[in-house]
């Protein structure tokens, strides 16, 4: 898939996706109003909203540039993607996207944005378990499988996976 093709469809895809998740639902849970918090939760609900931002775009990226596809599984990537972030942990954008929720939940003092992230971090371990990793290891064979072996799949590393050395 050309560079410029991965873009755009990743592009779309993390508005479709992650974007409704992390964006249109929370919107539709809470209308964006904040209740009562501590300034610690605020603020580290800003610290959560950004980080796990950042870590979105950047996982994002890595599937354009590095896998010269998208996280679609209908345009999937031509190489398996285990750089930058997937050297930690095998799932950043789920977790970057939960930390965001969470984070929501944090910045707004909303109960309901915490159970939306658990419930969305339950659905999408269900979905990893059952359709990515059969998928992953039926199209990268050996490789997925050494990888899936050493990087875990939601608590990320202390060091860097280096591959097989």
């Amino acid at each position: 898939m050309r560079t410029l093709h991965a873009a755009l469809g990743s592009l779309l895809f993390l508005v479709a996706a992650p974007g409704v998740m992390a964006g249109a639902v929370p919107w539709l849970l809470t209308g964006w109003d904040a209740a009562d918090r501590p300034a610690i939760a605020f603020w580290a609900g800003v610290a959560l909203v950004v980080a796990g931002v950042v870590a979105l775009v950047q996982a994002f990226a890595r599937f354009v540039l590095e896998g010269r596809g998208t996280p679609a599984p209908i345009a999937p990537t031509d190489r398996l993607v285990v750089g930058g972030q997937y050297r930690y942990v095998r799932n950043p954008m789920y977790v970057a996207v939960t930390a965001t929720i969470a984070g929501q939940a944090l910045l707004l003092g909303r109960w309901a944005l915490l159970l939306w992230a658990a419930l969305f971090w339950a659905v999408t371990a269900t979905f990893v378990r059952v359709y990515e990793e059969p998928t992953l290891a039926a199209r990268y064979g050996a490789q997925y499988e050494s990888y899936r072996r050493a990087v875990p799949a939601w608590l990320p590393r202390l060091r860097p996976w280096r591959g097989d050395r």
